[in-house]
């Protein structure tokens, strides 16, 4: 019998880590990791049905999904940036968070979790082409799954300033 999203994510949506990353911002405006995560797990369930994938593959992917930023740290804060510091050059680029965040967030889920080979395999390629190649089922529809999401949201928050600023441009002319 098939398992609805709910039924295959509620464990991970309700522990405190990954609570934790309501706290986050991601791609700008009023996201954070936290939903960020349930939207790209919500589109790789769609993809994965759309597919025809096994339920138990289905799962995996749906859980690897919700998971593929689960690296546990602010990228942005000041700890990441001393981090950074004792990098230059072509090093300092290839530690950067966007090519080293996904091997993270698989390491972490994969010791939180239990899970398998193949989900820790596409978190940690989901940002393909800035990670390794993705080389099952799974990490293909992670990446298509992360990508869509990611830019619904930037899409989002570039309207969402781009208004702002029609609303003080306006404003002046105004007055």
């Amino acid at each position: 019998m098939a398992q609805t999203f709910q039924e295959m994510t509620d464990d991970i949506i309700r522990h405190p880590l990954f609570i934790q990353m309501k706290d986050c911002p991601h791609h700008g405006g009023e996201n954070s990791l936290y939903i960020h995560s349930i939207a790209t797990a919500k589109c790789a369930y769609r993809l994965a049905r759309r597919f025809h994938l096994k339920e138990d593959r289905v799962r995996a992917l749906t859980r690897a999904a919700l998971l593929h930023d689960f690296f546990g740290y602010d990228w942005q804060g000041d700890h990441h940036r001393r981090y950074m510091s004792r990098f230059s050059g072509w090093t300092r680029i290839k530690h950067m968070h966007a090519f080293i965040h996904g091997s993270h967030a698989a390491h972490r889920a994969g010791r939180v979790f239990g899970l398998d080979q193949r989900q820790r395999s596409a978190i940690a390629s989901h940002m393909f082409p800035l990670a390794p190649w993705p080389r099952n089922s799974e990490a293909w529809l992670l990446t298509l799954a992360d990508k869509v999401v990611a830019s619904k949201e930037v899409g989002e928050t570039v309207g969402w300033h781009a208004r702002g600023l029609c609303r003080k441009l306006t404003a002046r002319h105004r007055t």
